[in-house]
């Protein structure tokens, strides 16, 4: 790892004032799970790492204003634990619950995955389908965006130099909604996802789709919505043919990356396996 000046300010402001004299040259540092990996091969090499560990403000996780808000800072373990997760959406205590192991859950912040912007990754899937909003800062101001527009591309987000995330904003979910994350784990369960999809639905009285998101992570160069497939939903039943057409739309959706965890045609199978199961569990 090569040499670098480490500051750890004491406030949000302080941060970004230390960030905007360097913006090309520095990064910020959350838990460090990823970034350290990053510097220790010599694939990112910036010259001063400012960390963020004392910003107590962005370890927040609450309900203002009836959207849940997620700290940058908070750790898997804390959001999978959190009492406000758990009552928006069961599923997403389970998505902060299935990263990884438990030293790194206690570890690795929010903030910190979304900005690695690996498709794998567990969280943004189910935070895409749960309409989530990224909130982020610089001097200039803050800025807000939607999940979806902050994966640019393969380890790479939207996010401007001097930029630094605060949180992400989920609203509150339709009523009667039913929410699930399904995550194909062929290895062991702490490996990273072969292919993984999240799956949001509410019906009404009749039993007519009148809200539908699916999401799914490795399967594309950042993790993708498949909007054909919840069109197909909305205004039908959720019976059979519904669920298989929306399954086969999911997976022609996609653009999987082969790796050692399959080749590109079996994640694009697997993905529209994987998306007719968890319609099937919130159906």
């Amino acid at each position: 790892m090569r040499p670098f000046d480490y500051l750890e300010p004491e406030t949000l402001d302080e941060a970004l004032v230390r960030l905007a004299d360097d913006p090309d040259d520095a990064v910020v540092m959350a838990g460090g799970t990823s970034l350290v990996i990053l510097m220790k091969q010599d694939l990112i090499r910036p010259a001063r790492v400012i960390g963020l560990r004392r910003i107590g403000e962005l370890r927040a996780i609450g309900t203002p204003e009836g959207n849940l808000s997620l700290g940058a800072l908070a750790t898997h373990g804390a959001l999978a634990r959190s009492q406000p997760v758990r009552a928006h959406a069961a599923a997403l205590a389970s998505t902060f619950a299935a990263v990884a192991t438990v030293r790194i859950r206690e570890q690795a912040t929010l903030g910190g995955n979304l900005a690695h912007a690996d498709p794998a990754q567990d969280p943004p899937v189910t935070l895409l389908a749960l309409d989530g909003v990224a909130v982020a800062r610089s001097r200039f101001g803050e800025r807000r965006i939607p999940l979806d527009a902050l994966f640019a591309d393969l380890f790479e987000t939207s996010l401007e130099p001097g930029e630094i995330l605060l949180r992400v904003e989920l609203p509150p979910l339709p009523a009667g909604a039913r929410a699930t994350y399904q995550k194909f784990l062929p290895r062991t369960l702490d490996d990273y996802a072969t292919v993984s999809v999240a799956a949001v639905v509410a019906t009404d009285a009749s039993g007519v789709c009148t809200h539908a998101r699916i999401a799914l992570g490795g399967a594309g160069p950042v993790p993708l919505r498949a909007r054909e497939a919840e069109r197909s939903l909305v205004g039908h039943r959720l019976e059979d043919a519904a669920i298989r057409g929306a399954a086969a739309l999911a997976a022609a959706a996609t653009d999987p990356i082969a790796d050692l965890r399959g080749s590109a045609a079996y994640k694009r199978a697997m993905a529209g396996v994987w998306t007719e199961r968890a319609l099937r569990e919130v159906a």
